[in-house]
């Protein structure tokens, strides 16, 4: 038994923050049922493992069969702009009436109240608020973004699932359910603790964007391109990491070489380590760091392996290939590992859930007869794609 067997979540269909909570739930266990528009092209590339129900939520008849079908759902995510659920009728305080257990999960940009809480926003914006975008970045440059990862699936996605799992466990010891906040700027800036902290206490966050130990500034936690215009990452900063590192690269027994820390060289440094990586190509280096403590290792593509490299060929004679870590990123499976109850493989070739196929199925599991279900087919109250026979 997957270990959220046994919860039932209805996921309000919207974009990438609680897809992909609904996804993590799904993976581990939890039968998933997204709430999908009448004839909806929507398109969720995280629907893996969930089911589709259609409902035209402009039809009061429609709030009433969502109202019927949450009697016994465990989970709600809501993914809209403050104020769209309780509109529909369908806020915490209503549902809660009818089913004290639930969890009411929210995901919005900026919380469901304040000046901000009706603006519209997509991840960049949550970064800049939070506090976080100002950080990233090289000298002299622009904030950087790293795509929208911190914001909508870490400080959004993930945070979510993390107060439903917070929520459940509290349930189990006063049976009532509870309204989850998730706050994609707020979550962000939670994600920011140890940075805002290294830099309020002027530890190793002192100067500006893009010259400090972990942001670029240092010669020893950076990226470096080979001679074959791929990259390798180093990320060496305890001494004997760093030694290992200077191993690596030939400089072991350069007894003129600054310190670690001086900060003043490190720029001079970055210059000689660029032209040492320029040097050999990646798979190279590669060779030369795995297996060593140097915290130097090859930028990976899911699209296509290192250069040199047959990722198809796993010869046992071949044991150069065997002895050395894949060279090519893996697709994403979930995480963490559980020892006993893990959760469900991802397929290599997962399809896209449309909407509205499995109305019949979760209607009938929620106890609908098969003439109410046609009726409701029949009035347009829900919409069934599927090849179900009632």
């Amino acid at each position: 038994m997957l270990p959220l067997s046994g919860l039932t979540v209805f996921e309000m269909a919207g974009l990438a923050p609680a897809p992909f909570a609904g996804m993590v739930l799904a993976d581990f266990g939890a039968k998933v049922i997204r709430v999908d528009r009448p004839n909806s092209t929507h398109v969720d590339l995280l629907s893996r493992n969930k089911q589709s129900i259609a409902l035209d939520m402009k039809n009061p008849v429609a709030i009433q069969v969502f109202k019927k079908l949450l009697t016994k759902a465990d989970i709600l995510l809501d993914p809209f702009r403050p104020g769209v659920m309780e509109k529909l009728g369908l806020g915490p305080r209503e549902l809660h009436e009818i089913n004290p257990r639930l969890i009411f999960a929210r995901l919005s940009g900026f919380g469901q109240t304040g000046p901000s809480a009706m603006a519209a926003g997509h991840d960049i914006n949550y970064l800049a608020i939070s506090g976080v975008l100002e950080m990233l970045g090289r000298q002299g440059g622009a904030p950087a973004f790293p795509m929208n990862l911190l914001a909508d699936f870490a400080g959004g996605g993930l945070m979510c699932v993390m107060g439903i799992l917070m929520a459940v466990v509290e349930r189990s010891r006063s049976g009532k359910g509870q309204v989850v906040d998730a706050n994609l700027t707020s979550g962000t800036a939670y994600l920011n603790s140890f940075p805002y902290l290294m830099r309020q206490q002027g530890l190793i966050w002192s100067g500006e964007r893009g010259t400090n130990m972990l942001d670029g500034g240092s010669h020893f936690y950076e990226v470096y391109k080979t001679k074959d215009e791929r990259y390798m990452a180093v990320g060496a900063i305890e001494p004997q990491f760093y030694a290992a590192l200077l191993q690596g690269l030939g400089l072991d027994s350069d007894d003129s070489l600054p310190g670690q820390l001086e900060s003043d060289h490190w720029p001079a440094m970055k210059t000689r380590f660029a032209s040492l990586f320029a040097s050999k190509t990646q798979l190279e280096w590669t060779k030369i760091f795995d297996g060593t403590d140097a915290c130097v290792t090859p930028v990976l593509s899911t699209d296509e392996c290192i250069p040199g490299y047959n990722a198809q060929d796993s010869r046992a004679s071949d044991k150069e290939n065997q002895q050395y870590w894949p060279r090519q990123a893996s697709p994403p499976q979930p995480a963490p590992l559980l020892s006993r109850t893990p959760a469900r493989p991802v397929t290599e070739d997962p399809s896209l859930l449309q909407g509205g196929a499995h109305t019949i199925q979760v209607l009938s599991d929620c106890g609908l007869s098969g003439k109410e279900i046609e009726t409701l087919i029949k009035n347009n109250v829900v919409f069934d794609v599927s090849d179900s026979k009632l």
